[in-house]
Parts: C-alpha cells; structure tokens; sequence
C-alpha cells in the first residue's frame, strides 16, 4: 500500500469515529432540548455546509483530524430571547452531564457493535500453543515446555494467543506472580497450573512493544518456514549478491540452517560482518559471502541482509481457533470485550502515568495511521477491528478528568453542583490551560515514540 493509502486508511478511520463520537453528544443534546448550531467534521475552514430542517448546520470542515458539535450557549454569543430555554448554559446539570458523556459512550457502542459484526462473521486467529522456551527464562522456570497450550491465564480462560497476550499484559500490572492454567499435548487429563514469576524491575520492560515474549523467553507455535526465499528488497545485500527468488539457502559459514527462523538467528547479531551463504538453485549449489546490512531496531543495531520467507504456509486445523457465536450471544460476548478492553486500556494509562508501563506504548498519529492502512490492506473485518480497539481508546481517554476533554467538563459540571454556582471564567480558562498542557506533554510523547519507530 503506497503512503496515500495509508494516509486515506487513517483519514476513514478518524472520520467514521469522530463522526460517531459527536453524533453521541448530538443526538443526546437534541433528546434534552438544547439547541445544535452546528455539527462539523473536522476542524478549521468549512468547506460544505447546509442547513437542516431542524436549523442545525451541518458541515465537512478542512482539517479531517476532529470535529466538533456547536451549541446554542450564552457564554459563546448572544441568543434570541425565544431560544433561552433551548440555551445550553440554562439546562440544568443532570442534562449537560448527560450530553457530554453521550460522545464517549457513542464510541463504547459502536465498538460493542463492530465487535458483534466480527463475532457474527467469525474471528479466524491462532490457539496459544507454546512453540520454542529459552533455557533460564521466566517461561522454563514457570515449567512449561514446547507443545504446552496456555488455557487459561489469571483464573480465566483463554482460547487464542490475543486473548492469552492480554491477559498476561494485565496481570503483569499486579505485583504478584501470575497464575497460568496450562495443558500439555498429552490432552485435558495433562492439564496443570503454574506461576509465572517476574522480577519487579522486568515488568516494566515487558511492557515495550515487542518485548514481551522474548523476555519472558518463548514465542508461540508457528509453521516450519522453509528458508526459501520469497521475496527480495531492491537494493538490499541480497540483491546485489544476485540472490533470486525462490532460492534456497542451507547454511551459513558451513553450519546448516534448518528453517527461515534459525536463518535470521545467525544473521541479525552479525551486522557489518559478511557471511558465506550456501545456496541451491535448482540442481545448482553455490556459496556467496555477503555483507550483512547494519540497520538500527529500537535502541539496538540488527543485521539483515534483505531478504523475506514465502507465504501462505498452511496451518494445521488443530492449531486454528475461530470465535463465531449466534447473534444473541454475539452481543454479549461483544460487550463483554468491549468492557474488557476498556478495563485493560484504563490499567495501561494509570501504569504509564505511576511509570509501571512503558510510555513507549503511546502511539501518534502515523503509528496509527500505518496499523490503519495495514488493517485496511487484510481486508474489512481487520479495519473493523482496528476501528474498535481505537474507538474503546476514544471511550477512555474522553472521559479522563482533563478540562479540555469530556471528562473534565464533566468535572466543572460537577464542581458547580458543589459550589452552587458555575466556576468563573477565570477558573475554567485555567484549567483549559493546564488540559492543553497535559495533552501536549503526551502528543510529545506520542510523536517521539512515532518518530522513533519510523526512523529506527
């Protein structure tokens, strides 16, 4: 997918859930009898607007990165005396609070309906079967071993590795071991429990993106990958050493390589070196050296030399799990991950902010715009699923006590029932203030970390 596409994913994406988030507030306004000047999509200038019937401008406005719904309110201009008791400022409390947390909670409905959509349909995905353990790591301490299956993790179960990845994510937010139910491949009668135990000053390292399994020291099952190459990067080492698709490579410095993973084993902790790679061409067997390419991942230097496995490997049928459910239990199941979700999503920005999770897991806007046109490129119900996870994210960061948010005017409406009377202009400007300088301080972070993916 070229950058426009990329660029139009993302620009669908945060459309189609601002639209839904500013419906929420304006379709809850309507219901309390406030007047809407306008419903706008995007920021800045109008581009297209008309009028409706119920006297609501609606309009597609430059900047396609927000939106907003306008009001009738005596503090942002002067309203007819016939349309005081449509004002919004005159409204009692109950009915403000009501409107702002309708946008939120637009965004947790159309992600429990996205999630119905995928359940109906069927989500395809892969069982937690444990493939390789690293000697010495948490995993073998724990007792697991190559072929167990993760069933369960914290006391509940888990049937796919998302579902077991998670619930390892969340329980290393406690400080305490967590418990896994596992099975091995004898069947449901080898079925044990075991802790897996981390080091405090690991926790936080786990959480980095990427970092998880080869810390805890194992990577789940996957399909011999041939070492058989499918695809070569223009320009790359391989490509000047004239290696060709469909090439087989056997070993390196005369020590054979039995698959695709144990070949990028012994290539990445060799940038700079060259290599002698044994080849098979057809009936042809040759040996090339090349120069492994230095390129920086994270804070470290890898070597590659250009080169990608064939795809469309199959999958065994006992490796394959499928969440499908009947529409009835679709829509509680649906909820039920959406609540899910936005329990783990509140767990991680609490932890960020102690510093018990990585503030590298803040992603911004091309971060997200590259997950959006990856989603949109496998195909619908993977952007739906990506719309989802960033709509349960609109839900929660809309509601935290931060002014310039939802939840924070929520705060003001609440400090009036307090105090009697609304805060001062005064107040509310500083607080705007200090909600603007909270959320520059994370678009900060947000940016660095995106910066640093795309650079590194």
């Amino acid at each position: 997918m070229t950058i426009l596409g990329y660029l139009l994913a993302f620009m669908v994406a945060i459309g189609v859930l601002v639209a839904v988030h500013e419906y929420g507030h304006f379709w809850m306004a309507r219901r309390m009898g406030i007047g809407v000047l306008r419903f706008s999509i995007g920021f800045g200038k109008v581009l297209w607007s008309r009028h409706g019937s119920d006297g609501t401008e609606y309009a597609i406005s430059a900047i396609p990165l927000g939106g907003y719904v306008k009001l009738l309110d005596e503090r942002e201009g002067p309203v007819a005396p016939g349309q005081l008791a449509e004002a919004y400022n005159r409204k009692p409390v109950w009915r403000r609070i009501l409107v702002l947390l309708a946008g939120p909670f637009a965004n947790f409905l159309f992600a429990a309906v996205a999630y119905w959509i995928l359940f109906l349909a069927g989500v395809p995905a892969l069982k937690p079967v444990i493939g390789e353990v690293r000697v010495g790591s948490p995993m073998a301490e724990a007792g697991l071993v190559s072929g167990d299956s993760i069933v369960g993790v914290g006391g509940k179960p888990v049937t796919t590795r998302e579902g077991a990845v998670l619930a390892i994510l969340d329980g290393l937010m406690d400080d305490a071991p967590i418990e896994l139910r596992v099975r091995g491949d004898e069947g449901a009668g080898s079925e044990r429990s075991v802790n897996l135990r981390i080091a405090p000053e690991e926790r936080r390292l786990l959480t980095e993106p990427g970092e998880l399994l080869p810390r805890l020291g194992f990577d789940f099952w996957y399909p011999t990958i041939p070492t058989r190459i499918g695809k070569i990067v223009p320009g790359s080492p391989a490509a000047q050493a004239e290696l060709r698709e469909g090439d087989v490579i056997v070993a390196v410095d005369g020590a054979p390589v039995a698959d695709f993973p144990a070949l990028v084993r012994i290539v990445q902790p060799s940038p700079g070196k060259t290599l002698a790679f044994h080849v098979e061409r057809g009936d042809e067997r040759f040996v090339v050296p090349i120069e492994v390419e230095a390129q920086r991942e994270g804070g470290r230097m890898i070597g590659r030399i250009g080169i990608q496995p064939v795809t469309g490997l199959e999958v065994p049928e006992g490796m394959r799990a499928l969440e499908r459910y009947d529409a009835i239990p679709a829509a509680g199941r649906a909820v039920t991950k959406t609540w899910d979700m936005s329990v783990l999503t509140v767990r991680m920005i609490w932890n960020v902010a102690t510093g018990d999770v990585s503030v590298k897991n803040l992603s911004g806007p091309i971060n997200i715009a590259e997950y959006a046109g990856f989603s949109a490129r496998q195909g619908i119900l993977s952007f739906l699923s990506f719309l989802a996870v960033v709509s349960v994210s609109l839900f929660v960061l809309n509601l935290l006590p931060i002014p310039i948010l939802d939840g924070g005017q929520v705060v003001y409406q609440l400090a009036e029932v307090v105090k009697g009377s609304p805060l001062s202009d005064r107040a509310q400007a500083v607080g705007q203030q200090i909600g603007i300088l909270l959320l520059l301080v994370l678009m900060s972070f947000a940016f660095y970390n995106d910066l640093s993916r795309l650079f590194s």
